[in-house]
This record gives structure tokens, C-alpha cells and sequence, in this order.
């Protein structure tokens, strides 16, 4: 048996100043971002949000703006093997995550859990 649930938001922008994207979140959401002193890698951005809520979190990238889910588990391959057995397929397999794509065609990614209430809210599956 292993567990899952939405963990995290990920916006991505194809942008040279992810700060400027920053503050339109921020104030489309109402919630503070990080100041980018405190970022260890400066091409992300984490929105504050509630404890239960997703994380939010800004990336910059290369390719074309869009937004993918991350989804947290206690056991990356239980899980793959499980959203493949839905329909999804797997694109890349990294050394922390992986990313799998879902029959709609949307990517999204499996990862560890980042959230401090993933044991006591997480969906519990049979493997």
C-alpha cells in the first residue's frame, strides 16, 4: 500500500524576469512570494499558501508557459506504475522525480512528499 495526493502547482514561464510573473500571481492569489534572497535556486518562485492547500510554486523555463501538477507519494514507482495502469505514460525518469504525461496529453510529475500533512491527508492505494 502507498500514498498520493495533489502536492504542489507548478506555473511555468517562459519569461527572463520571474519576478515580474511573481507579482502577478501573488496578487492574482493573494498570497505573498518569497523574496528572491531567500530562494536557493533562483529560477523558482514559492507563493505562501495554507498548510492543507498545494503548494504554488513559479518556475522558469524554456519552453512555452503553461501549468503541471506535481503529485506526492511515499512510493515514486507504486504510484507510476499505478497512474500508467490508468492510462498515463512515462517521458522521463529522473534521479527525484519522474515525469509521466496522462492520456489528455498534459504533463505532470511524481514526487516525493513536500507537504508536512502528506501522512495524515494523502489517499491510501492498494498496490
Amino acid at each position: 500500500m502507498h500514498k498520493s495526493r495533489l502536492g504542489t502547482l507548478i506555473i511555468d514561464c517562459q519569461t527572463d524576469n520571474l519576478s515580474a510573473e511573481a507579482e502577478f500571481w501573488s496578487a492574482a492569489f493573494g498570497a505573498p512570494a518569497e523574496h528572491s534572497d531567500s530562494l536557493i535556486n533562483p529560477r523558482y518562485i514559492r507563493l505562501d499558501s495554507e498548510p492543507s492547500d498545494p503548494m504554488i510554486i513559479l518556475q522558469q523555463v524554456e519552453h512555452p508557459s503553461r501549468i503541471h501538477i506535481d503529485i506526492e507519494t511515499d512510493d515514486i514507482a507504486a504510484e507510476v506504475k499505478r497512474l500508467q495502469a490508468l492510462g498515463a505514460s512515462v517521458i522521463e525518469v529522473m534521479e527525484r522525480w519522474t515525469v509521466m504525461q496522462a492520456p489528455s496529453g498534459h504533463r505532470f510529475c511524481v514526487i516525493n512528499p513536500v507537504r508536512r500533512d502528506f501522512d495524515t491527508q494523502a489517499k491510501s492505494w492498494a498496490d
